[in-house]
């Protein structure tokens, strides 16, 4: 389903992943892609926001995860993909997540469906303004996972490096995570450099509406 999270943003609940639309500018932005087989889903609700996959002007991506980069992949979208390195490498085929870790074996035994050869990468690093989003460098989930802050439209997406799970914020669990210190780290710059938004998307769970930087700010003050 389609949820309005601000005039002109939308969470694209894929059944336990999120992907975001949103008009930035006029520019508008896919965040996340889903998995390989909620593609038919994605393309869908999409239409429901009376917008088309051709409308498309970017993508801005968070890391690399079969169910953040396995529909992307499929939906054969020309406009240009913004991810952060190395992720944006693993994706290309022209690097191999490592074997020195569960999460990266499980990345490379996946490869088959995570391949994205045809996609216009552009490399994003820490401090890059897309249109009205910063990029926040914030590895520990994968090592090149971002984060997007817009303080004009009060809006920012966080990827899998924080997890929304009823109403409580969870950073990345070890599990899931490449360096499990390595995320909490970020979740602390992030919070000390964070604008002040209101509105933030998680990778998994719901969107927080309001106070979105102070329940980040929070969450922070709670780790450290």
């Amino acid at each position: 389903m389609v949820f309005e999270l601000t005039e002109n943003a939308w969470q694209v609940d894929l059944t336990g992943v999120n992907a975001y639309l949103l008009d930035d500018g006029g520019t508008l932005t896919l965040v996340d892609g889903g998995t390989p087989w909620g593609i038919s889903k994605l393309m869908r609700e999409i239409e429901e926001t009376e917008y088309t996959l051709n409308s498309i002007d970017r993508v801005l991506l968070t890391h690399y995860d079969i169910d953040h980069v396995g529909g992307l992949i499929r939906l054969g979208i020309e406009a240009p993909v913004y991810v952060g390195m190395p992720d944006g490498a693993f994706l290309t085929g022209q690097r191999k997540p490592p074997l020195t870790n569960s999460k990266g074996a499980l990345q490379r035994a996946l490869r088959p469906f995570m391949r994205g050869h045809d996609l216009s990468i552009e490399p994003v690093e820490d401090g890059d303004e897309i249109g009205s989003f910063t990029a926040y460098h914030t590895p520990g989930h994968t090592p090149g996972h971002i984060a997007y802050m817009s303080e004009s439209l009060s809006l920012g997406f966080v990827g899998d490096l924080i997890i929304e799970r009823r109403g409580e914020l969870i950073p990345s669990p070890w599990y899931l995570s490449y360096d499990s210190g390595q995320a909490k780290e970020s979740i602390l710059d992030l919070a000390d450099r964070q604008p002040a938004v209101e509105t933030i998307g998680f990778g998994h769970g719901v969107p927080f509406l309001k106070n979105g930087s102070v329940r980040l700010a929070e969450l922070g003050q709670s780790i450290a």
